[in-house]
């Protein structure tokens, strides 16, 4: 009897230790860093022509870090630290049955056409994304996220890379879609509202709002 009872109880608390691990991975609060059987796969790349100017497409990006973000912008984005040209922020992702993902992350604005990311504390041991914008014709901007993800644990690791890949890529993807169809809106405000000349030329710039 004591012995079945000792089972039980070292049953139940084995799947409590997995469960609390479990929600710990999700949620971002335990990172498992082992050292050893470190995997790294590709994150994008993913690709964007926005009908914006690369100056304002990066003011955009770089807004709810470096700005004054909106109040949506503040439920998914904490800033803890500000220096010069980089932030340490927490990033708050909903991944479902009422559970959130936190992660926390370096952020390197070089600009105009560079913001790095680098992973501090997260559901894998290691990530490392870019976002590069380059001009091109018509005043639009080409946007491209690349990225690695690491994780340890050989095999065990790498499949739960691949679960945590699926949600971060989805994740990067809506973010990605939001600053395009932002940076257009206001790039169009700017069209309609700028004071022009009789040749129709804008004579303000459309990044600064400074007259040429």
């Amino acid at each position: 009897m004591a012995a079945r009872l000792g089972l039980t109880i070292a049953a139940v608390t084995s799947a409590a230790v997995g469960v609390v691990g479990y929600l710990g991975l999700v949620t971002g609060r335990l990172t498992l860093d082992l050292g050893i059987g470190r995997r790294t796969r590709a994150l994008g790349p993913k690709v964007l022509d926005i009908a914006a100017p690369r100056e304002l497409v990066f003011d955009v990006i770089a807004q709810p870090y470096l700005g004054r973000p909106t109040r949506a912008q503040r439920e998914k984005i904490q800033v803890l630290e500000r220096g010069d040209g980089m932030v340490l922020a927490a990033h708050h992702t909903p991944v479902g049955r009422g559970l959130v993902t936190q992660t926390v992350e370096t952020v390197t604005f070089t600009r105009p056409d560079t913001v790095d990311f680098r992973l501090v504390r997260g559901p894998v041991p290691h990530v490392r994304e870019r976002f590069s914008l380059t001009a091109v014709d018509d005043g639009h901007t080409r946007l491209e996220y690349t990225g690695e993800m690491g994780s340890d644990g050989w095999v065990l690791g790498v499949g739960w890379a691949a679960v945590v890949a699926r949600r971060w890529e989805a994740t990067v993807a809506d973010s990605l879609a939001t600053a395009k169809s932002e940076a257009e809106r206001r790039h169009a405000l700017w069209r309609t509202t700028v004071p022009r000349d009789r040749s129709g030329t804008a004579t303000k710039d459309p990044t600064t709002g400074e007259m040429e």
